[in-house]
């Protein structure tokens, strides 16, 4: 099951690196104009320094290695997490936040920062744009979140009568 989980970090990677590749290209051809693609949703280039929303964004030569090397450092602390996590969710969800940071990080040494390109909005108001990293990490903990809360719940209900601490 970890081998799985680690092919599935390794596939969001790849879709990550492939889709900021593809789209810094085409933002580069129009000349990073804004593409609107949808009422609520544009494509825009937009370069993060920092880390969620633009914190800690300071001058991207400072920022660059710690930031690069915090998210390896987190990479490996959830990848013991998940050598002792319990069920492929928990797994799969923290696969999903590492491939995600790994995916950040490998921006951070090439670039210096984050390409970010989706914008959602609603009657002007811009969510932060996000990339298919920052997806992968948002849902991964969404998911440890809704597992801690629900799912030992779930597992007794289903007569998964485990120890529950």
């Amino acid at each position: 099951m970890i081998a799985r989980a680690l092919i599935f970090s390794a596939i969001l990677i790849v879709l990550d690196q492939a889709s900021k590749a593809w789209l810094i290209g085409v933002m580069e051809d129009r000349g990073f104009a804004t593409l609107a693609l949808a009422p609520f949703f544009n494509l825009v280039m937009v370069w993060n320094p920092g880390v969620s929303f633009g914190l800690f964004g300071g001058d991207p030569a400072e920022t660059r290695w710690i930031l690069a090397g915090l998210n390896l450092v987190v990479s490996v602390f959830l990848f013991v997490w998940m050598l002792r996590a319990e069920g492929p969710l928990p797994r799969f969800a923290l696969a999903a936040v590492i491939g995600g940071a790994i995916g950040n990080a490998i921006d951070r040494l090439n670039y210096g920062q984050v390409a970010d390109f989706f914008d959602f909005h609603v009657a002007g108001w811009h969510w932060p744009a996000f990339n298919v990293a920052d997806i992968a990490i948002s849902c991964g903990v969404a998911v440890l979140l809704l597992d801690s809360l629900f799912g030992r719940r779930v597992g007794a209900r289903n007569g998964n009568h485990e120890k529950q601490s």
